[in-house]
C-alpha cells in the first residue's frame, strides 16, 4: 500500500502575508527629496517693464548644452565659481566693477550695507542635469559663506548657529537674488 504524503496546512500563509506587508507599509519610512528652496518673484502682468538693473550689479552665468560655463562672458570651470560668486555677493573692497551697495537699517543690526547685485543664470536646454545642479549647489554654497561671515563679523557665531531673529536679519543683509531665466534651446540637440 502507497503512502500519502501529508498535506501542509496552508490556509493562513496569505493572512501572514498580509500582516506583514502591512506592517512593513505602516513602518517603513520614505526619504522625500527636499529639492532647491528658492522664493519666485511676484506675478507681473505680461505688459509690465523688466526694472533697469546696472550692469555691475548683474553676475550673468550661462550654461550652454556642452557643460561649458561662461561668467560674465569668460569660461569658467565649475568648482571656480562658488569664489566668483562670493566675491560678487559680498564685493569687500567695494570695487567699482563689483556690485553697488546701499545702506539700509535692519531690525537686530541697524544700518548697514546691502549689496545691489543680482546673479542672472541662464542654461540651455541641453544641459545636463549633473552639471544644472552643480552650479545651483556652487551658488548655494556661495550665499551660506556669505552669510557665515557676516554673522561670524556681527556675532562671533557662524549662521546655523544663530537664532531665528539673528538668521532672519543676516538673510536681509544678505539676499539671496538669483534671477533664474526659462532655458533656451540656444545650441541645438545634444549629440
Amino acid at each position: 500500500m502507497a503512502k500519502k504524503t501529508p498535506e501542509v496546512n496552508a490556509t493562513s500563509t496569505a493572512d501572514i502575508a498580509f500582516l506583514l506587508l502591512v506592517f512593513f507599509l505602516a513602518t517603513t519610512t520614505m526619504n522625500v527629496d527636499s529639492g532647491m528652496f528658492r522664493r519666485l518673484p511676484p506675478y507681473q502682468p505680461d505688459n509690465t517693464e523688466a526694472p533697469k538693473i546696472a550692469k555691475r550689479n548683474i553676475l550673468q552665468i550661462l550654461v550652454n548644452k556642452d557643460n561649458l560655463l561662461s561668467v560674465n562672458g569668460e569660461i569658467l570651470d565649475v568648482t571656480r565659481l562658488k569664489k566668483e560668486a562670493l566675491d560678487f555677493i559680498l564685493n569687500p573692497a567695494n570695487d567699482e566693477n563689483l556690485p553697488e551697495k546701499s545702506v539700509k537699517e535692519i531690525e537686530g543690526l541697524g544700518n548697514v550695507e546691502v549689496s545691489k547685485g543680482v546673479i542672472s543664470l541662464q542654461s540651455d536646454k541641453g544641459t545636463s542635469y549633473e552639471m544644472y545642479i552643480a552650479v545651483q549647489d556652487q551658488l548655494a554654497a556661495a550665499f551660506n559663506e556669505a552669510r557665515d561671515r557676516k554673522s561670524v563679523s556681527k556675532w562671533g557665531k557662524k549662521y546655523n548657529d544663530l537664532n531665528s531673529d539673528q538668521q532672519e536679519a543676516i538673510k536681509k543683509w544678505v539676499p539671496m537674488s538669483i534671477s533664474e531665466a526659462e532655458p533656451k534651446n540656444i545650441g541645438g540637440k545634444k549629440k
